[in-house]
C-alpha cells in the first residue's frame, strides 16, 4: 500500500511538472499578441491570463474526458505508463522554451501517452475513438486558425479603409483586451482541461477513485500551477509570436486572438483536444497574409513548424524509453 501511494505521488508531481511546463510555454500564446502590440504590460497580461485559464477549464470536462479516457485504454496501462508520458512532455517542452519555439503541449501529451502505452501494452493500448479527435483538432488549428485570421482581418481593413490608422490602432486596442481575454478564456477551457483529464486518469489507476470523474479541486490545483508556470517563463514564445513571425498592429492582434479563441472554444464544446499554439500561430500567419504573403516571416514559420512536425515522434520516443528505463530500474 505504501508503494502504490509513493508512486502515485510521484506521477502527480510528474503530471503537475508538465502542467507547470504548459503554462511556461504554452499558455503565453493567449497573451503574446496584446503585449506584442503594447496594449497590455506583461504583468497585467499575465495575471488576466492566469485567472481566465482558470475559469476556462472549470467550464467544461469534455476534453478532460477525451484525454483521460479516449487515448490509452486505463486497463492496460498502468502509472509508470503515465509518469513516463510526462517525463517526455516535460524534457521536450524545456528544451523547446530554451529556443523560444512554441510547441504544442497538446501534441506532446498524446505522443507521449502513445508511445508510453505502446511500451507498456502494444498497439492495444491505442484507442482510437480519442484519436480521431486529435486528427479533427489539427484541421481545427490548421485550417480554422489561418482561414479566420485572414478572413477577420479582412474585415476589419475593408471597414476601417477609410479611418486614420491612429484611430483604428486606439479602438481595437480597447477590443485587444477583450480579445485576449477570450483567448486566455478558451486556452483554459481546452489546454487547461488536458492535464485535468490525466490527473483524473492516474486516480483511477492508483485506486484513488472507482471511476473516471473530474474532480473540482482537481481542475483548481491544475489550473492554479499552470497560471504560476506562465508568470515565471512565457516571454520567450510571447517574442517568437508576437514580434519576430509577424509584426502585429492592434487591428492585427485582434483578428488572430478572436479567430483563433473561436475555433479552439467551438473544439472544446465537441470535447476535441486542440493546440492552442497551432490554432494562434496560424492565425496570426493569417493576419499576415492578408496584407501580402512576404508580410510574414516565412524563416521563423519553418522553425515553429520544424518544432511541431518534431513533438510527435520525440515525445513518443522519449516517453517509450522512459517506460522501457523505470522497468529495468524497478
Amino acid at each position: 500500500m505504501g508503494e502504490s501511494t509513493l508512486s502515485l505521488g510521484i506521477v502527480i508531481f510528474l503530471i503537475l511538472g508538465a502542467e507547470f511546463v504548459n503554462g511556461w510555454t504554452d499558455a503565453p500564446n493567449a497573451i503574446a499578441t496584446v503585449v506584442s502590440t503594447r496594449v497590455m504590460t506583461p504583468m497585467k497580461a499575465v495575471i488576466m491570463a492566469s485567472l481566465l485559464n482558470i475559469v476556462g477549464a472549470m467550464s467544461g470536462t469534455a476534453v478532460a474526458a477525451t484525454i483521460g479516457k479516449g487515448i490509452v485504454e486505463a486497463s492496460a496501462i498502468n502509472l509508470t505508463t503515465v509518469g513516463a508520458a510526462m517525463v517526455g512532455i516535460i524534457f521536450w517542452g524545456t528544451l523547446a522554451w530554451r529556443f523560444g519555439l512554441p510547441t504544442s503541449e497538446s501534441h506532446a501529451l498524446v505522443a507521449g501517452m502513445a508511445g508510453a502505452g505502446l511500451a507498456t501494452a502494444g498497439p492495444s493500448a491505442l484507442l482510437w475513438i480519442g484519436w480521431k479527435k486529435v486528427l479533427i483538432g489539427l484541421g481545427f488549428s490548421t485550417f480554422l486558425g489561418f482561414g479566420g485570421g485572414l478572413l477577420i482581418m479582412m474585415a476589419v481593413s475593408w471597414f476601417f479603409q477609410n479611418h486614420s490608422p491612429s484611430k483604428v490602432r486606439k479602438y481595437f486596442g480597447k477590443l485587444q483586451i477583450l480579445s485576449a481575454a477570450f483567448m486566455a478564456f478558451s486556452h483554459g477551457s481546452n489546454d487547461g482541461q488536458k492535464f485535468i483529464g490525466v490527473f483524473t486518469l492516474a486516480l483511477v489507476i492508483g485506486g484513488v477513485i472507482p471511476e473516471f470523474h473530474v474532480s473540482l479541486w482537481v481542475i483548481l490545483v491544475c489550473s492554479t500551477v499552470m497560471g504560476i508556470g506562465t508568470s515565471v517563463g512565457g516571454w520567450r514564445i510571447i517574442r517568437t509570436m508576437g514580434l519576430r513571425m509577424v509584426k502585429l498592429e492592434t487591428p492585427g492582434g485582434f483578428s488572430a486572438e478572436t479567430a483563433a479563441a473561436c475555433a479552439i472554444e467551438l473544439a472544446s464544446r465537441l470535447g476535441i483536444p486542440v493546440s492552442t499554439t497551432h490554432t494562434i500561430n496560424t492565425a496570426i500567419m493569417g493576419v499576415g497574409a492578408s496584407k501580402r504573403v512576404s508580410a510574414v516571416r516565412w524563416g521563423v514559420v519553418r522553425e515553429v513548424v520544424g518544432a511541431w512536425i518534431l513533438t510527435f515522434p520525440v515525445c513518443a520516443l522519449i516517453s517509450w524509453l522512459a517506460v522501457k528505463l523505470f522497468e529495468w530500474v524497478l
